[in-house]
């Protein structure tokens, strides 16, 4: 039901976890009131003191076990991906807590008159005329339970999809968990690796906020180290008592922990210096100029779309791929799609355009912003939104572009308007044989007019154009329609398969890592097509190898 949607899952499932806590709830109300009500008195803070002088070291262990009973709180941090704070704090307060309150407190008065009753004390507290319902709710409940780690994943990992692709990732849970269930055997070492599990879990997110509330909300350090004081020795306490249980099952949380941060940094460690090695050898602006005036080099009709990792300065595939093709098409575009650490980034800002070199190369850079929160666009969809977003770029320019001309023209024309009353008052004659007045462009903004000079003007004879530059347009709309008529034949996707391999004098380690593992990783984890929204059928792969 996953693929419905969490708010269909909630839908259906709300209805039974609800009967669920009336249950639980009612049935510890009974116990409570049928066998002991004394057992209120275990809330003073004194007993508690007791409990620890008279058990020593045992009571300690047994924290191990108390804390199972606050085991799936931490769900609670998965469903603020689905839920305000509001509707949380509301159904926990007013439903959750107190039903599971009601329940142990049951559960211990009916101990207080049956002790030898532990192994099985919620279904021996049973009153017998609702067992069988009771149990037919329990058994929906369990199911559903899972369904709070599943849409735990599943948030995660559809957030995780705007960075890596992993497929099939249900399934991957699915076998994991069967496989924990068959070698495990007990729910004995299950619940000791979860305990570890949930305390670790709860310990990083303490460390967190704590690094939140003093970076991002800004409070004073005497807040954050009353906040660890409390929260910090309190964890730390569970995890000193659960740590205990680390060769009876909870060595597994652990030892995947390890695991994926290794394979994290790994990943992370050959992603930047490939991305390094991209940098140091991107392509120089002479050699734009070079190719410019290449009779070899020709521009066939169409747009295409490179894709790099590179933001600024050109990715050495592209060089790679004139030297094989020997053609470019007549608009090229270097895409870049980068993720922010933002939910979502809004459409008007998702596109950043500039030229490269030359206007009349039509070379555009394309940056494409997107946050964790962002779904992958349909290929058709994403495609519309570059090429409406390049088309207000060349019309905003264009825009610009005249209105500094205009702006620089009536400047000149002022001060020009200047010097000859100022020469009329002098009485100075100026006689137009020897010079006259030109405008001379300014090198930043070839389009802007610049200042007013006296020289004699100098007539200079146009650069012949090669095949890899199309004759300058007037105007925004001229260009407009290039683009168009360059849509029409087509667009084409570029997408640059890098092998990286590590070098010949580098450490075996290095080697290691780079040619096998990361090999690996990339081979069969991250799928850059469908990353990036590109439609299969007008993919073009470029290989090339990066030695790092």
């Amino acid at each position: 039901m996953q693929r419905f949607g969490t708010d269909k899952v909630g839908f259906s499932f709300a209805p039974i976890i609800f009967v669920w806590f009336a249950f639980i709830g009612g049935i510890g109300l009974y116990n409570l009131f049928k066998y002991d009500i004394g057992v209120l008195r275990a809330f003073n803070p004194k007993y508690i003191v007791n409990y620890f002088k008279r058990n020593g070291k045992k009571g300690w262990l047994s924290l191990g076990g108390v804390f199972l009973c606050i085991t799936g709180s931490e769900a609670m941090f998965a469903d603020l991906g689905h839920f305000n704070v509001r509707a949380i704090q509301m159904s926990f307060s007013f439903i959750t807590c107190p039903a599971i309150l009601a329940a142990y407190i049951g559960q211990a008065a009916f101990l207080r008159k049956f002790p030898g009753k532990v192994k099985n004390t919620f279904y021996e507290s049973l009153p017998h005329s609702i067992y069988w319902p009771t149990f037919v709710v329990a058994v929906g409940a369990a199911i559903i339970a899972s369904q709070a780690m599943i849409s735990g994943a599943f948030s995660i990992i559809s957030q995780a999809l705007s960075l890596v692709y992993i497929p099939e990732v249900n399934y991957m849970f699915m076998i994991a968990c069967i496989i924990v269930c068959a070698a495990f055997k007990t729910t004995e070492k299950i619940s000791h690796a979860y305990g570890i599990a949930v305390i670790g879990d709860m310990m990083i997110t303490t460390t967190l906020v704590s690094l939140i509330m003093l970076v991002i909300w800004k409070k004073s350090i005497w807040q954050v180290a009353i906040f660890i004081l409390v929260f910090g020795c309190t964890e730390a306490l569970y995890f000193s008592s659960q740590i205990t249980k680390f060769t009876g099952g909870g060595f597994l949380p652990i030892a995947s922990a390890l695991f994926v941060t290794t394979v994290m940094g790994i990943w992370h460690y050959v992603h930047k210096e490939r991305y390094m090695f991209e940098l140091r050898n991107k392509v120089s602006s002479e050699y734009i100029r070079e190719l410019a005036v290449n009779p070899d080099i020709s521009r066939v009709p169409g747009m295409g779309l490179l894709y790099s990792e590179l933001v600024q300065g050109i990715p050495p595939i592209f060089p790679h791929l004139i030297a094989s093709v020997s053609s470019i098409h007549s608009v090229l575009v270097f895409v870049s799609i980068k993720a922010i650490p933002v939910s979502r980034v809004a459409l008007e800002e998702r596109f950043l355009f500039r030229h490269v070199e030359a206007r009349e190369y039509r070379m555009f850079r394309c940056v494409v912003r997107h946050g964790y929160k962002d779904g992958l666009e349909d290929p058709i969809e994403f495609e519309s939104q570059l090429i409406q977003n390049l088309k207000a770029f060349i019309q905003q320019e264009s825009f610009m572009l005249t209105e500094g001309a205009d702006v620089a023209e009536s400047s000149d024309q002022m001060a020009l308007k200047e010097a000859e009353a100022q020469i009329l008052q002098e009485g100075t004659k100026v006689r137009s044989a020897n010079s006259s007045s030109r405008i001379i462009p300014n090198n930043n903004n070839q389009g802007i007019v610049s200042r007013a000079s006296s020289d004699p003007i100098v007539h200079v004879a146009p650069n012949k154009l090669s095949t890899f530059s199309d004759p300058p347009i007037q105007g925004a709309e001229d260009e407009v329609k290039f683009i168009d008529k360059a849509m029409e034949k087509g667009v084409v996707y570029m997408l640059g398969e890098a092998e990286v391999v590590a070098q010949p004098n580098s450490s075996f380690l290095n080697k290691i890592v780079v040619n096998y593992v990361y090999s690996f990783l990339r081979k069969n984890f991250r799928q850059g097509d469908k990353l990036m929204a590109i439609p299969r059928k007008r993919l073009l792969k470029i290989g090339m190898t990066y030695e790092i």
